[in-house]
């Protein structure tokens, strides 16, 4: 299966909340969840203290547990750490 490279088209309110409510409420909370993750991810770039890096491991962690569940779902769901389906 290859992925296609469609450029992404904003949804209306309306048409996003009726395609959510066709999934399950864990499947969408671990979509919002990866979003979150995947861009706080790329917010660290470059030198990074101690601090930073641990920050940016707890957010690859919540990212990879995420992305576990949305697998689970729909392996077309996974994102990658710099944000994109993977």
């Amino acid at each position: 299966m290859t992925v296609s490279r469609l450029i992404p088209v904003p949804i209306p309110d309306h048409v996003a909340a009726l395609i959510g409510s066709c999934m399950p409420t864990g499947v969408l909370q671990a979509e919002i969840d990866a979003e979150c993750a995947a861009r706080e991810v790329r917010r660290f770039r470059g030198p990074m203290c101690q601090e930073d890096q641990a920050d940016r491991e707890h957010a690859l962690a919540a990212l990879a547990r995420a992305n576990k569940v949305l697998a689970a779902y729909n392996p077309g769901l996974v994102l990658r750490p710099g944000g994109g389906i993977r």
